[in-house]
C-alpha cells in the first residue's frame, strides 16, 4: 500500500510549512453570473458576447452556460468558443476553455464548460496562464467571452445565462 501526497499536503507538512498559492488552498470563491439577451444579429460567425470581467490573477474553477434555442433550424449550426479577451476587446485566447460547443442549437440547461478544451492539469492556474500568456501581464481584468465559431442556420433571439466561479486570495 502506498500513500501519495499532493503538493498541498507536502507543503503543509514541510518544516517550516511552505505557503501554498491561495488559488490552490484557502482562497476566496467569487462568482460572476447573469443573463444576456441576444438578437438574431448577434448570432453570426465571429460575433463576440462578453460575459463578465474577472481578475487576471484569479483561478477559474467553473464556467457554466445555459441558453434558449437560438438556432431554430431543423439542422442547427450555431457553435461557440469560450475564451479570454482584454477589456479593450483584443482577443487573448478565443477558445482556451471550450471549442465549438453547440450551446444554443436547442434550449440548454446549465452545463459545465471549464474543461471542455482545457486540460485538467490547468486546475489551479491563473486566468492569464489558461490563456497561454507566458508571464503575468499585470493589469486588472480580462473578459470571459463567447465567440461564435459558426453562425446560426436560422437565428432566433433569446437568452444565454452564465455562472463563472473563480478563486481569489
Amino acid at each position: 500500500m502506498t500513500t501519495k501526497d499532493s503538493s498541498l499536503v507536502t507543503n503543509y507538512e514541510a518544516s517550516p510549512t511552505v505557503m501554498n498559492p491561495t488559488q490552490e488552498l484557502h482562497g476566496r470563491v467569487r462568482i460572476a453570473q447573469g443573463t444576456i439577451a441576444l438578437a438574431t444579429g448577434d448570432l453570426d460567425n465571429n460575433d463576440i458576447v462578453m460575459l463578465a470581467p474577472v481578475p487576471k490573477g484569479c483561478s477559474i474553477t467553473s464556467i457554466q452556460l445555459a441558453s434558449d434555442d437560438l438556432d431554430s433550424n431543423g439542422t442547427p449550426t450555431l457553435a461557440w468558443n469560450v475564451g479570454v479577451y482584454e477589456t479593450d476587446g483584443t482577443v487573448v485566447d478565443e477558445d482556451c476553455y471550450a471549442t465549438a460547443i453547440t450551446l444554443g442549437q436547442a434550449a440548454t440547461a446549465f452545463t459545465e464548460y471549464r474543461f471542455e478544451a482545457a486540460n485538467i492539469t490547468t486546475t489551479g492556474q491563473k486566468v492569464w496562464e489558461d490563456a497561454g500568456v507566458s508571464s503575468d501581464p499585470g493589469g486588472d481584468h480580462y473578459y470571459i467571452a463567447l465567440t461564435a465559431s459558426a453562425a446560426a442556420a436560422t437565428a432566433a433571439a433569446g437568452d444565454i445565462a452564465f455562472k463563472i466561479e473563480y478563486v481569489v486570495d
